[in-house]
């Protein structure tokens, strides 16, 4: 896959239902949506007499009513979903026969900070833990994070040495750098997916050579939840109110963040976490 044929846009594309044409019904797109959807409407004969042929056209079918799904939810967004995503969308949404669970990544609660019953923020230990990442170099931070989830669904779905449906894990992470006044975001955005806690001991292998597995050191988080499209605007201003929040900023910022996203980049109104990581 190209990276120009993974576009997203920032402004009002992101901002409202249906901006980039396309049947605005289908609006926003979540992976409950497309289970909602799997079982509603793409359920199979159930007779098991079918030949193997006709399987697979049956498959075939199925795989292009839903890219035809994704992208038209994805083109109100500005989101282009290329052709080669078929048969990964459509193992993430019939979610391996209910196999696989949606796991979320792991920690412990330290405390909570609140003002007039909202909280502010959260302090987290997370262990330490294996987790498939890439780095991209898009023209901006919506096509390089719509680009990054692209490839990581790829290696969940089955471009890995297992050859199997690993699972989805939330949120899924993107590392974003700053200039030192926090005002810019550097073109180097790194997304990565933790792996379900049955392939951290032995993590499979990515196909694609632009993946790496990588093992994070446990660590402190201090995160604030935010909804909505996350790009450089969104993110530089969760950044900034973070940090007024904090009662000692100095020791957790630096010019490294992270973006929590529990919904697929193609969703408007986005359920979003920011992450500042405890200096050693």
């Amino acid at each position: 896959m190209e990276p120009g044929n993974c576009r997203m846009n920032g402004g009002g594309g992101l901002d409202g239902i249906g901006g980039g044409g396309g049947d605005s019904s289908y609006g926003m797109i979540t992976l409950e949506d497309l289970d909602s959807f799997s079982e509603d409407q793409l359920s199979d004969s159930g007779t098991g007499s079918l030949e193997e042929e006709g399987e697979t056209i049956e498959d075939e079918e199925q795989q292009d009513r839903l890219l035809r799904y994704w992208q038209d939810a994805a083109r109100g967004h500005q989101v282009e979903v290329p052709r080669d995503m078929a048969e990964p969308i459509q193992q993430i949404t019939s979610n391996n026969n209910g196999q696989h669970d949606r796991e979320r990544v792991p920690f412990t609660l330290i405390t909570r900070k609140e003002k007039c019953g909202d909280v502010l923020y959260e302090k987290r230990h997370y262990e330490k833990a294996h987790w498939a990442c890439i780095t991209v170099h898009e023209d901006t931070y919506e096509q390089s994070i719509c680009y990054g989830f692209m490839k990581l669904m790829r290696y969940i779905c089955q471009q890995n040495s297992s050859g199997s449906y690993l699972g989805m894990t939330i949120p899924i992470l993107t590392v974003i750098r700053t200039d030192e006044n926090h005002s810019v975001l550097s073109r180097d955005v790194t997304v990565a997916y933790y792996l379900p806690t049955e392939y951290q001991v032995q993590p499979p292998l990515p196909s694609d050579t632009e993946i790496s597995i990588e093992e994070w050191p446990s660590t402190i988080v201090y995160t604030r939840s935010f909804t909505g499209a996350t790009n450089e605007v969104t993110i530089i201003n969760e950044i900034s109110t973070m940090a007024e929040m904090l009662d000692s900023p100095a020791t957790h910022v630096n010019d490294s963040f992270i973006v929590a996203g529990y919904t697929n980049p193609a969703v408007a109104n986005r359920q979003n976490e920011i992450w500042f990581l405890e200096r050693p």
